[in-house]
């Protein structure tokens, strides 16, 4: 009978946070299935889930000291994968939305208030996405992140062409909903304005 993967104890973890080399390895481990697991459900692609689940891992394993209670590790975890698969979204983004270079002409530096307002509107836009429900980013990430033709996306997916078009419809319709900026409030017109 195969027992269900467990957190590491707090004795152990505590352990690892003190320098033991064994316990830090046996924490690492036993995280491991967990961390994929968020990854996976988080992430729009098994490639991303990868990359983000041993990203997650090397930064446990780097910074274990810095974790503030023990119990706190799974939560730790997430967060951190969380943050793994919105910045592989907003690489793709910024990949995808980068001009070709003009190779007449320098690049001009964008100012300091140009960038500043690019980086936010694009973890506006990763986090969007992030919040999406898993059926809808994967598709969304595929085809408009990734750029995959349609028929790669379904079948990736393993669905019908039709199948992956709705999601895909609703999709960019719930993030075009996350992005519209806060309606303004309606003012009553009073006498003599």
């Amino acid at each position: 009978m195969n027992r269900p993967f467990t957190w590491p104890d707090d004795r152990l973890i505590k352990a690892a946070q003190d320098g033991d080399t064994g316990s830090l390895t046996a924490v690492v481990l036993e995280s491991q299935p967990h961390v994929r697991r968020f990854a996976r459900s988080l992430c729009a692609s098994p490639q991303d889930a990868e990359d983000a689940a041993q990203e997650a891992l090397i930064i446990l394993y780097r910074k274990i000291g810095t974790l503030r209670a023990t119990g706190a590790l799974a939560s730790w975890m997430f967060r951190i994968v969380r943050n793994e698969c919105l910045r592989h979204v907003r690489l793709l983004v910024a990949a995808r939305d980068a001009p070709a270079p003009d190779r007449t002409e320098p690049d001009p530096e964008p100012s300091a208030e140009e960038a500043v307002l690019h980086r936010l509107e694009a973890e506006r836009i990763a986090a969007a996405i992030g919040a999406l429900p898993r059926e809808l980013r994967q598709v969304l990430v595929l085809r408009d992140v990734q750029g995959l033709p349609g028929r790669t996306v379904a079948d990736m997916l393993g669905l019908s062409t039709a199948a992956m078009k709705s999601r895909l419809h609703r999709a960019r319709a719930a993030l075009r909903r996350a992005l519209e900026p806060p309606a303004e409030p309606v003012r009553p017109v009073r006498e003599g304005e």
